[in-house]
């Protein structure tokens, strides 16, 4: 009995001595030397990359060059709210269009001495991935994106450092969800769904879904190529309904004894396009940013006044939103004032942008399309914004 307790002793003692040593090495920097001598390992490869660091790294020492020598480059797929942005940017240059005498110049190299081109898209992916890529490498510099496609693009976007900087408008009916043999959305348990997943037509066929008390798994879902696929779709027989642009799938819908079962008309504030810029871009030439702006607001009065030359310029770009002047009735551009209360810096607006951005991350979250919420903070700058209320009145 008495050998077996000094044996126990003796293997308390030397546990302790082991734990103290480990400890004393461990604090020491001894032990990971130590380990990595005679238990190497392998190591992950870890990738550095751009979004690393700070988007204005790379900007100039001393005097920031207010403007890019170059031409901006903006990309965008074509709603009712472009047409203040292809105001300010003269519209979609071609060689076709350059040569007609009606060609205009754009407010923005008017009125503010830069020079911008706007380049257009068919889908939201292709549209992101030139965000990613940036001007330089064929890219654009600055794009127009709704909010819920920022919040789900946002880890992939993270190198480009995304900054919204200005809200174009939102969607008063220009999306809409149709369907052929459905006659409410409750309706649509257990028929097919169809839907880019990629576009802003998937965020509100969502909500179109929660409206009808329907879970994701109360449908079967078409995986579209684009949104401009929805009428096809319907049309084709390869879905019961569809969410895309009022213009393309009403008509499908009705050319088969169908209906419109909701539009974004039921809904004003849950479809918001804004203008989102490289952060780079950004940091380089902040002037740029405020006369964009500018012109923009500029080109969004102009409507205001008269659509007429602004509803040829979509028209030319996008016939397939049907009637120009409708298309802008139901996607109007956003005016300074919705802005100021959109950002939240003066007035109130139902929903803001951190809201907008924050719901839509949380819904992605909920269903398994992200991995995180993106942070309101770390996406917009508003202070070109800021800049240029300052200089007139909303």
């Amino acid at each position: 009995m008495a050998i077996q307790r000094r044996w126990g002793l003796a293997l308390l003692t030397a546990l302790c001595v082991a734990a103290g040593a480990y400890a004393a090495a461990s604090r020491l920097g001894y032990l990971e030397p130590l380990r990595n001598r005679f238990f190497p390992r392998a190591r992950a490869s870890i990738r550095l990359s751009a979004g690393d660091f700070p988007a204005g790294v790379s900007a100039p020492v001393g005097d920031i060059a207010s403007i890019p020598l170059r031409a901006a480059r903006v990309g965008f797929i074509p709603r009712g709210s472009s047409v203040a942005l292809l105001l300010a940017t003269g519209g979609v240059r071609s060689s076709a269009l350059d040569a007609k005498e009606h060609f205009f110049e754009g407010l923005l190299k008017s009125g503010y001495a830069m020079d911008a081109k706007a380049v257009v898209f068919g889908r939201e992916e292709e549209l992101r991935q030139a965000l990613a890529a940036g001007a330089e490498s064929g890219g654009v510099d600055v794009a127009a994106l709704s909010v819920d496609r920022l919040a789900q693009w946002a880890d992939s976007l993270r190198d480009a450092a995304p900054r919204t900087v200005l809200m174009l408008g939102r969607s008063r009916g220009q999306d809409a969800l149709a369907g052929v043999g459905v006659e409410r959305l409750a309706d649509l348990r257990g028929k097919r769904l169809g839907a880019y997943f990629q576009g802003s037509a998937y965020y509100f066929a969502l909500w179109a879904l929660s409206r009808g008390g329907l879970s994701l798994q109360d449908v079967k879902w078409v995986s579209l190529t684009s949104s401009l696929e929805a009428g096809a779709a319907l049309r084709e027989g390869r879905a019961d309904a569809v969410a895309g642009l009022t213009g393309d799938v009403e008509l499908a819908a009705r050319d088969r004894g169908g209906k419109v079962l909701a539009t974004s008309a039921d809904a004003p504030h849950l479809i918001a396009t804004v203008l989102v810029t490289r952060g780079e871009f950004a940091a380089r030439y902040p002037d740029a940013i405020r006369r964009m702006i500018r012109a923009i607001l500029d080109g969004a009065s102009n409507v205001a006044r008269d659509p007429n030359e602004g509803a040829r310029l979509l028209g030319e770009v996008a016939p397939y939103l049907g009637d120009p002047l409708e298309a802008i009735r139901s996607d109007p551009p956003a005016t300074l004032r919705d802005n100021l209360a959109f950002f939240g810096l003066s007035g109130e607006a139902p929903v803001t942008y951190d809201e907008l951005l924050q719901s839509s991350g949380a819904l992605l979250l909920k269903i398994g399309r992200v991995r995180s919420i993106p942070v309101p903070e770390d996406t917009r700058d508003v202070g070109a914004l800021r800049y240029v209320s300052e200089m007139r009145k909303p």
